[in-house]
């Protein structure tokens, strides 16, 4: 039987309990939801008590938390629980290193940076390698951290263009049945890349870039037969690549440039006769140097807990599924 013990923790003043305990205390119950442990407030200190093996996880988690706070940080539920996480499998003291790497502040003040160790992967991998693959689940900051590497590096002069492009997947309405001329077709797809810009510079810059050719955003289709040098290029939703048009992309790069390509293979819209060009391409350039895959998974998704619990029914689902289309042996 474990004897009981208890473990402090010191925090400065009222505002930095308040970021670390939560509004109304509710990053101490999410801990209480997930620990065996007593947690007792006692003017500037926390009192932890219980078993040994808990008061140790939960005692580092919290001083983890004043940490991160310390570093300027406003801590959200949603990272507290992923923390949590963390926390339960005894990996402590990365997460202080994640959330001290601020890759973009907004033009409204808000730092940009990764908020999961996949996703400080992920940083670290386009910065490291001049191709770098974001694949995993929707939420996970795949495009949103790859827009914000651009505009920063674009920022630091390290290119002279940023290139953002996503092919125009038929999703179900043939594109000469919508209305409006070409570029008015394939808007609505690029919709979420011109949000992610338009976030990040404000209206003013993000018109400016734009009509000066600095920034351009266009489908796919419309890179073949260039060469793109000096540029900071990404490809969003590689899943919807046909193999033709993924080598299509990847042989564009030019000297100085640099690209991201990302993608949910998870989600393709292909039809189901043509192969996506992003599965196909992790056999072909696994071994390849230079090149970087990095993989997120549900524990990266960034958007509602409840994504999170989607990704991971959907993922049950298929797999249930699968084992079910199994021949069975007599």
């Amino acid at each position: 039987m474990n004897e009981k013990v208890v473990g402090r923790v010191t925090v400065r003043d009222q505002e930095e309990a308040l970021n670390v305990f939560g509004h109304q205390d509710q990053h101490l119950r999410a801990v209480l939801d997930n620990f065996a442990v007593k947690i007792i407030p006692r003017g500037n200190e926390l009192l932890i008590e219980g078993a040994e093996d808990e008061v140790r996880r939960v005692t580092r988690l919290f001083e983890e938390l004043v940490r991160i706070g310390r570093q300027g940080n406003v801590l959200t539920p949603q990272e507290v629980r992923y923390a949590i996480q963390l926390a339960k499998r005894d990996r402590h003291g990365q997460l202080a290193e994640v959330f001290s790497d601020t890759v973009l502040v907004t033009v409204r003040g808000k730092p940009i940076r990764p908020r999961t160790l996949g996703q400080k992967k992920y940083v670290d991998a386009i910065r490291s390698s001049a191709l770098t693959f974001g694949i995993g689940p929707a939420g996970t900051g795949k495009t949103y951290l790859a827009v914000a590497m651009a505009i920063a590096a674009f920022r630091r002069r390290q290119f002279q263009r940023i290139v953002l492009t996503r092919p125009a997947v038929e999703a179900g309405e043939k594109l000469g049945f919508l209305p409006g001329d070409i570029q008015e077709k394939v808007n609505p797809y690029l919709r979420p890349l011109y949000d992610a810009l338009f976030d990040m510079l404000g209206p003013e810059t993000f018109d400016k870039y734009m009509s000066r050719g600095l920034i351009e955003v266009a489908p796919l289709a419309y890179m073949r037969g260039r060469t793109l040098d000096d540029s900071f290029v990404i490809l969003d939703e590689a899943q919807n690549t046909t193999s033709e048009q993924m080598k299509m992309f990847l042989t564009r790069l030019g000297i100085g440039s640099k690209a991201v390509v990302t993608g949910d293979i998870t989600q393709i819209d292909l039809p189901k006769d043509m192969h996506s060009g992003l599965q196909e391409i992790r056999v072909i350039l696994k071994d390849v140097p230079g090149i970087s895959f990095v993989y997120l998974t549900d524990q990266d998704v960034v958007r509602h807990q409840l994504v999170q619990r989607i990704i991971k029914a959907y993922e049950a689902y298929e797999a249930s599924r699968r084992q079910d289309s199994k021949p069975s042996v007599e």
